[in-house]
């Protein structure tokens, strides 16, 4: 079996088929139209689980059986091929999430639901940070020291929810991310507290409304991982935590 061959088999077999349907399917192409014999010489399939296959071709409405002798069979096209594949695929989807919708929402035994999760890697920690911006519906506190970690999203997720009316206040000592802002109106920029330092692991801080938080730290290479919480009490206590240390350095 060529590489190409093999790799088509394998998609098929993504798409729902068997290994044994994807080759008798493709060998019908290669023919136009066969006997079991015929596609037994040209495929690793057996000849006598070709007639069982074909069956479940023409279940599925991917071929046509001749009732002669010996019995032919003839692939529907390419096109409606694919768009029979895509709408089973579709309808298996829609079945498959369904039901998934229906127990998302029921306990499980003594399980306990999660406040806090972990999320690693820039580009996850990116996405999670402009989730977290684009629920906030009263105040947003974003923090950070480095340029590169306001992404193009997240600075028009800050952007969007103060002009939605959030009030945004961005925590930074560089220039750069004062400059990024300075025209955007309902954004503010401040400089952290004096009693805060420039630990060279420090990521980003991110805290919206009264109930979601993100906390990163920075390891090698790039790299980067971010504790989270949204509409928990455990978000709530460590904001209020955050704020009142905070509040105590001033005093």
């Amino acid at each position: 079996m060529s590489t190409g061959e093999l790799e088509a088999v394998e998609a098929f077999e993504q798409l729902g088929l068997t290994s044994y349907e994807a080759k008798v399917f493709i060998a019908l192409h290669q023919l136009g139209a066969g006997t079991a014999r015929d596609i037994a010489e040209i495929t690793d399939v057996p000849r006598s689980q070709v007639y069982s296959v074909a069956e479940s071709l023409e279940e599925r409405g991917l071929l046509a059986v001749q009732q002669s002798n010996p019995i032919r069979y003839r692939p529907v096209s390419v096109e409606e091929a694919r768009d029979t594949l895509r709408d089973q695929f579709e309808r298996e989807q829609d079945r498959a999430f369904e039901y998934v919708e229906t127990i998302k929402n029921e306990p499980a035994g003594e399980e306990t639901q999660e406040d806090i999760w972990t999320v690693r890697g820039r580009d996850r920690v990116d996405d999670r940070t402009a989730d977290i911006l684009s629920q906030a519906e009263e105040r947003i506190v974003f923090g950070t020291r480095l340029p590169e970690l306001v992404t193009d999203p997240i600075e028009r997720a800050l952007a969007e929810r103060a002009a939605a009316g959030v009030a945004v206040s961005i925590v930074s000592r560089h220039d750069e991310i004062e400059r990024r802002f300075a025209g955007v109106e309902g954004v503010t920029v401040e400089d952290p507290p004096a009693h805060r330092t420039d630990d060279q692991r420090s990521g980003r801080i991110v805290i919206a409304d009264d109930d979601g938080i993100l906390l990163s730290v920075l390891g090698g290479e790039g790299g980067e991982t971010a504790i989270w919480s949204s509409g928990s009490l455990f978000a709530t206590v460590l904001i209020q935590l955050i704020e009142a240390s905070d509040e105590m350095q001033v005093e």
